[in-house]
């Protein structure tokens, strides 16, 4: 991966395309948030990838980010709550709950930041009728 300067931050072309980083979210992507997509993209391509292989009905899968940073510490990124919301039919949420520690062991982004990053999964069923 090679990043390039430009006048507020850098570029990084990749295979999909290009990426603008800046701590200006006027000129790019802010760093912290491409570390919180990467995580959470990384948890929900891996639980996604278990969903489909048990034939879980689902529609849709949505996750919600929130992040706490400390000030005090360069504003680094103390924790993060991810939030898995799944729609579907029949939905076992036992089931959807193992499959979210699975998900987890098996997150390459997750475990190379757990022993300085506290991240934490919770999980909302919808029950779609019909």
């Amino acid at each position: 991966m090679k990043l390039f300067l430009k006048e507020q931050g850098m570029r990084i072309d990749l295979p999909y395309g290009e990426l603008d980083v800046s701590g200006n979210e006027e000129y790019g992507f802010r760093p912290f948030q491409l570390m919180v997509a990467s995580i959470a993209g990384c948890s929900a391509s891996v639980y996604r990838k278990i969903l489909d292989k048990q034939k879980i009905d689902y529609e849709d899968l949505i996750i919600n980010a929130e992040v706490e940073r400390n000030e005090m510490e360069a504003n680094r990124i103390e924790s993060i709550h991810l939030e898995f919301v799944v729609k579907g039919r029949y939905l076992d949420e036992g089931k959807l709950y193992k499959n979210l520690e699975v998900a987890r062991k098996n997150c390459s982004m997750i475990r190379s930041v757990e022993n300085s990053i506290n991240i934490k999964e919770s999980l909302e069923c919808i029950e779609i009728n019909s």
